[in-house]
């Protein structure tokens, strides 16, 4: 695909009680949101999230297919001595991704999959985590939430439901659907079905968390308890309401989600085996400071790489371009910037650009303005707390761009001439081959480090344009010297 470069919810509908707040929601807020409606005397919906940066040797797996025709996005955490629990996300995440390729991509509908992750609890020895997926093939607004977690006490992954003891679950079961039952469109039928027998109440109540001030909020998908106009649904259960319901694991739980000791410690041992960007030296072939080409006078190409940071690949990457001293420009995703700064400051120091990617690269033409900034804003910070500079480039993902996000930013948006699909072929040698077939002067060149093949490709693609006289710039130096 060439594409020219250089040119230039909320609905509520529930009530509160005494004892616990309930409200129909429509979409996904972040898990820190506080916009429920409820009074100020009602429990708080929000939920403390976890910064990557504290989890030790944390890898974020990611994936995506740029296919205008199916596009999609999936990315969920890795945690050192979580593997159990991180072997049932990925058997989710596949699962969703091969039902929504198989079921044609949406049938036409505009968004594409996007899966993604926030971490709720990481400290002590407890572990939780929601996977939030956005499907267009999916019933109502296609967003579905999943909490996953993990108890390093006992060494097992966890379900949302093992937070309460299991002589408990059946009042509180019984309390979670009386705080239902009533609210507007609310279905009897569904509801029913939705508890009628311990599986059922398994897959109704599959995400759960605590909120800073140790209520209980409990979330609904649409459909699952009501009609699907109602949206979706949460109950919030305060802290002395669920106290005494608690298993020995939630009490854990519960107390590193009000008091988070800062360290995590499922006792593993620390990780060892898998190298990172923090470890690699900053290459010195490709040193800091004004690149003094002019690209009006020789024959540039701007190499830039997507979705990264990845661990170990971009280390690897910036050893392949110091070597030729050559200058490339990383679009990150917010999320693998958030969880890998020393990968951004290693770019930073051989002289590279890092452009903005989106916090975790949804279809920015079918978000709102104000989500579109959310998206930019989050990932400019962490790109800006990594390295102490704000990126004056983005990358809109999948290439979709439209007047409403160009308005929506000061950003400057940034596509591409040469597109090897090397999403789609996991193969070096064609990825190499048709760059290089490709590439022409004062051309833009699109890749992604967060594929092994990929970044396997670059040596090549460095070592045959070089001969042939091309100088490896940024994006921005391109621009200034054309």
């Amino acid at each position: 695909m060439r594409k020219n470069t250089l040119v230039p919810v909320l609905l509520l509908l529930g009530a509160l009680s005494l004892t616990a707040a309930c409200s129909p929601v429509r979409g996904t807020p972040p898990a820190g949101s506080a916009d429920t409606g409820a009074s100020p005397s009602a429990p708080s919906d929000v939920v403390r999230t976890v910064d990557p940066t504290k989890i030790q040797g944390l890898d974020i797996v990611n994936d995506s297919g740029n296919d205008p025709s199916c596009p999609w996005t999936t990315s969920y955490p890795a945690v050192p001595g979580a593997e159990s629990m991180t072997a049932v996300m990925k058997g989710e995440v596949e699962r969703r991704l091969h039902a929504y390729v198989d079921n044609g991509c949406g049938a036409g509908n505009e968004l594409d999959l996007n899966i993604g992750f926030d971490f709720l609890v990481a400290s002590g020895d407890v572990v939780g985590v929601r996977l939030t997926t956005q499907d267009p093939g999916a019933a109502g607004d296609g967003t579905e939430t999943r909490t996953y977690w993990y108890d390093g006490e006992d060494a097992q992954r966890r379900e949302a439901l093992d937070l309460i003891a299991e002589a408990s679950r059946p009042d509180f079961v019984a309390t979670v659907r009386a705080q239902l039952e009533g609210r507007a469109g609310i279905d009897p039928a569904t509801l029913g079905n939705a508890f009628s027998g311990p599986q059922a109440r398994r897959a109704v109540l599959d995400d759960m968390s605590f909120t800073r001030e140790g209520a209980l909020r409990i979330d609904f998908d649409r459909s699952t308890v009501g009609v699907p106009p109602g949206g979706r649904y949460q109950v919030i259960l305060p802290g002395a309401t669920v106290a005494p319901w608690l298993s020995g694991f939630g009490e854990r739980v519960q107390e590193q989600a009000v008091s988070p000791s800062g360290r995590l410690d499922l006792g593993a041992p620390a990780p060892t085996a898998t190298p990172s960007a923090a470890a690699a030296p900053t290459p010195e072939a490709s040193a800091p400071g004004a690149d003094t080409t002019d690209c009006s006078k020789v024959r540039c190409i701007a190499l830039t790489f997507d979705d990264g940071p990845a661990v170990p690949e971009t280390a690897t990457l910036l050893e392949y371009l110091a070597e030729y001293e050559a200058r490339a420009t990383f679009f990150v995703v917010g999320q693998n910037a958030a969880a890998h700064p020393e990968a951004l400051r290693a770019e930073a120091a051989a002289g590279h650009e890092i452009g903005n990617h989106s916090w975790n690269h949804p279809d920015l033409t079918q978000l709102t303005a104000a989500e579109v900034a959310s998206q930019l804003q989050r990932t400019s910070a962490a790109i800006k707390a990594a390295t102490g500079e704000e990126p004056t480039l983005f990358r809109p993902p999948y290439g979709a761009i439209d007047d409403a996000v160009r308005s929506a930013t000061d950003l400057s948006p940034v596509l591409w001439d040469v597109d090897p699909e090397d999403w789609r072929y996991r193969d070096s040698a064609r990825v190499a081959q048709t760059v290089i077939a490709q590439a022409g002067p004062n051309e833009v060149i699109l890749l992604h480090d967060i594929h092994p093949t990929s970044v396997a490709a670059v040596p090549e693609i460095l070592r045959t344009l070089s001969a042939q006289g091309y100088h490896f710039v940024t994006v921005s130096h391109l621009r200034a010297t054309l």
